[in-house]
Formats: structure tokens, C-alpha cells, sequence
């Protein structure tokens, strides 16, 4: 058996010194992992076990006044007599143009900006403005839209200025999410229809937003959601604190079956309601404010339900 020369005997104590400090870095990245993962299930924690304080605090305070009653009696200054008919109301005709005006412009403007838009000085200046709107304040949207649509178009303190304000407060979300689920689509796709022989339109339409619903659904989800909790620029429109009736029928009976005129009614939503209710003394508005809250969790959580239902069936059809 042939000796091991000085030469190599360094270079054996080398190699283990060198895997005795791998096995350290190893060890403490393991270490770093665990402990961000700590980090994490403990702040999951946390906004779980807050939220569910709330809704029982809700719960508890508010299902007493949960009834058919309270969810089809006008507002009233009896507390005991006060419902929240036009406030839901109100709350899904506003979401209903919030979703028709944003949803289709917010698509179009990020497959416009992902796949279309040349890449220059302009679309760069695009790009950052859209994503620095997505963090802008809401009351900044509410002062827009009463310089702009309330006073400058003349659309009025109405349900079609409150959808336009909610509309531009989540176009942003809406193409940032967009884009950044047209971006997760595989080039091989895109790369494998064109050789196939397949125009930039038609990969788009049938490749590429196929693949990309789910992202897209997921910031819509987001869009809506916070579009339902806004109160702030509903105000400063000249949402009705208080208001007893209802708007028009957007259904008729009679030709053309369709009735346009509920845009430029007057309206009430169930932030603002609840908070009418919170500002009044005594503990029986408080009462109805709760139940109102949860009315407005339960459409948004039902809504995000219907969603995520439909995100989970088409990414089950991708094969990708």
C-alpha cells in the first residue's frame, strides 16, 4: 500500500476542511429555512386567528338582527325597524357596471401592454404609472371622478358614476394581474402555434389567455372585493347616507325588456350604511351595523367562492 506523501496529505486535509464548512453553510441555511418558515406559519397565524375574532365578534353582535326583515326593510331612524334592502342593492347594481366597465377594459389594456405594445420610452412610462395606481389612495379616485365624471361629463351623484370611480379604482389590479399571468404562459406554447402556422391574434385568443384565465380570475377576485369594501370615494360623490326606495328595475316587463334608467338613480351601498349606523349612538345601530357587515362579507366571500370555482375548473383543463 503506497504512503500518502505530504502533498496529499494537505490536500485531504483540505477537502475536509472544505466539506466541514459546507456541512456548516448547509447547516445553517437549514436553520435560516426553519426559521422563515416559523416566521411565516406564525404571521398566517395571526391573520387568521384576527379574522376569525372578527367574524365572531360580528356574529355575535350582529345575527340577532339577521333577519328577512332586516334584509328587506328600507333604513329607518328605529333601529328596530331598520333594514338594509336598499343598501345590498345598491352595493350589487354599483359592482354590477364596476365589472362591466373595468373587467373588459383592465383585460384588453394588459393583453395590449404584455403582447402588442412596442417596447419603447412611452409603454415604459405606461407600465410604471399603472403599476404606481394600483397603490394610490382611494379618496384620490372619489376627487377624480367628482372633478371629471360628476362635474366635468355631468353624469350626477349616480349608481353610473359610482361604477366609472370603482372602475378606474381597479382597472390597475386588473391589468397587473393580466400581465403577470400572460407572462407565466410557457414560450414553448406561443412558439409552437406560430410554427404551426397560427397568427399573433389567434395564439393569443386560443393559447394564450386560455392558459393565462386563472392568473387573470385571480385578480379580478382581488379587484372586485375591494371594489365591494370601498366607501371612501362613494362619498365623496354624494352617496346617500340614508335613502328609501329603491332604483329601477334594470329588468322590465314590457320591449325592450331592458331599462337603462337605474344608471342615473341615486344610491346607497353597504359600507356606507354600516357606517351611518356606527356613527349613531346606542347600541342597537351598533347591532345593525354588524349584521350589515356581515351581509357584505357574505356577498363578497360568495362572489370570491364563484370565482375561484370557475379558476379551478379551467386550470384543471390545462395540459401544460
Amino acid at each position: 500500500m503506497p504512503r500518502a506523501t505530504p502533498t496529499s496529505k494537505i490536500e485531504l486535509i483540505a477537502l475536509a476542511d472544505r466539506a466541514e464548512a459546507s456541512r456548516a453553510r448547509n447547516a445553517w441555511r437549514r436553520r435560516i429555512e426553519r426559521s422563515f418558515r416559523v416566521l411565516g406559519l406564525v404571521a398566517t397565524l395571526i391573520g387568521l386567528v384576527a379574522l376569525a375574532a372578527l367574524i365572531i365578534d360580528l356574529a355575535i353582535e350582529g345575527w340577532p338582527r339577521l333577519t328577512w326583515e332586516f334584509l328587506t326593510n328600507f333604513p329607518s331612524r328605529r333601529a328596530a325597524r331598520a333594514g338594509i334592502l336598499s343598501a345590498w342593492v345598491g352595493s350589487l347594481l354599483v359592482i354590477l357596471v364596476t365589472g362591466s366597465i373595468g373587467i373588459p377594459l383592465g383585460v384588453a389594456a394588459g393583453i395590449y401592454l404584455e403582447a402588442y405594445a412596442p417596447k419603447n420610452r412611452l409603454t415604459d412610462i405606461i407600465e410604471i404609472n399603472v403599476s404606481n395606481l394600483a397603490g394610490v389612495p382611494s379618496i384620490i379616485y372619489g376627487l377624480l371622478a367628482l372633478g371629471l365624471f360628476v362635474y366635468g361629463f355631468g353624469t350626477g351623484r349616480s349608481i353610473f358614476t359610482a361604477g366609472l370611480t370603482l372602475a378606474l379604482l381597479i382597472l390597475p389590479i386588473i391589468i397587473v394581474a393580466t400581465r403577470e399571468s400572460i407572462r407565466a404562459v410557457p414560450t414553448s406554447l406561443r412558439e409552437a402555434a406560430l410554427g404551426l402556422g397560427a397568427t399573433d391574434w389567434q395564439v393569443t385568443r386560443d393559447h394564450v389567455l386560455p392558459a393565462a384565465t386563472p392568473g387573470i380570475l385571480t385578480g379580478i377576485i382581488i379587484g372586485i372585493s375591494r371594489a365591494l369594501g370601498e366607501t371612501a370615494p362613494l362619498i365623496t360623490i354624494g352617496a346617500l347616507t340614508f335613502i328609501a326606495f329603491l332604483p329601477e328595475a334594470p329588468v322590465q316587463s314590457t320591449f325592450p325588456f331592458v331599462n337603462f334608467r337605474w344608471l342615473g338613480d341615486s344610491f346607497t351601498v353597504l359600507p356606507i350604511q354600516a357606517f351611518n349606523w356606527v356613527s349613531r349612538p346606542g347600541n342597537d345601530f351598533a347591532a345593525n351595523a354588524a349584521a350589515a357587515s356581515i351581509v357584505l362579507l357574505a356577498i363578497t366571500l360568495g362572489l370570491n367562492a364563484i370565482a375561484i370555482w370557475l379558476r379551478a375548473r379551467l386550470r384543471r383543463r390545462l395540459k401544460w
